[in-house]
């Protein structure tokens, strides 16, 4: 296992994970990713800030990364943090606990840029999701509403989140 920074090359077989993760979320949870803008992750894979896991030739698993996150995190976007967003894993990899690997390689890349948390974000409502984040170590922060007419990306028009967070 690799995690490594995202090429463009590699962006179809992004968009794949991010299809099946929604196929997954429709069958599973009330809300829903509602689709990505490939120019929006073209920008991110650019910055840098885009990743994979690969397991030998194959990508099992992919994320994003910020520095800031002001609409979600709203008054505590000012402490130093690294923000995970979109985990999406291959459905042949499910299970794995890559969100495992992410926080190990988030804790040497957070500390390198004297960051002092790692957080994550999710809908509200997924008690399986909200167990499996603390039980690797997140401690919920509780949950932030965002206002449908700001401007945010389309998958957080639903309104509601709940933060989690790692303290370094």
């Amino acid at each position: 296992m690799t995690i490594q920074n995202t090429c463009i090359e590699d962006i179809d077989a992004v968009f794949y994970l991010y299809d099946e993760a929604s196929k997954y979320q429709k069958r599973h949870q009330k809300h829903y990713w509602n689709g990505f803008d490939r120019a929006q992750v073209e920008k991110e894979i650019k910055e840098s800030r885009h990743f994979i896991i690969k397991e030998k030739d194959t990508i099992a698993c992919t994320f994003l990364i910020t520095y800031e996150d002001p609409l979600i995190w709203q008054a505590a976007n000012k402490d130093p943090a690294l923000y995970l967003h979109r985990i999406a894993t291959h459905p042949k990899y499910r299970g794995r606990g890559y969100i495992k690997s992410i926080i190990e390689w988030s804790k040497v890349h957070a500390k390198a840029k004297n960051k002092l948390f790692i957080r994550l974000d999710t809908h509200t409502g997924n008690d399986k999701i909200n167990a499996y984040y603390t039980s690797c170590g997140f401690t919920n922060k509780g949950i932030s509403y965002l206002d449908p007419n700001s401007p945010i990306p389309e998958h957080y028009k639903a309104g509601a989140f709940t933060l989690f967070e790692i303290k370094l």
